[in-house]
């Protein structure tokens, strides 16, 4: 009788010790390769730099784009950017210019 309660107990008691480890397992198998994992640690370093350079880039085109539109406000706009545009845009001319027509026509240069 004594010896049916102790196994009993001792298998309970190794059931709470299994269970125990199998979740200290996979705590620390999810520290190691989970999505925040130290395996993945660097190619969460590597995505912030490339984001970072990418903020960068689109700050820099967002700080040329408002110097554009403030040349363009309707209280101080700037009489060649809007000379430029017109002629961009609608291929309007003025009447002493001349029109040179060419066959391969070339892109203007990228601002």
């Amino acid at each position: 009788m004594q010896r049916r309660r102790f196994d009993r107990m001792f298998r309970k008691e190794n059931r709470t010790r299994t269970v125990g480890m199998g979740a200290m397992g996979l705590i620390v198998g999810l520290a190691l390769v989970g999505p925040s994992g130290l395996l993945s640690w660097s190619e969460t370093l590597r995505l912030r730099d490339a984001r970072a350079a990418q903020l960068a880039e689109l700050e820099e085109r967002r700080d040329e784009l408002q110097h554009r539109v403030t040349l363009l406000s309707p209280d101080s706009a700037d009489p060649d950017l809007v000379s430029e545009l017109i002629r961009e845009n609608l291929n309007v001319v003025h009447p002493d210019e001349m029109v040179i027509i060419l066959d391969d026509p070339v892109e203007p240069a990228a601002r």
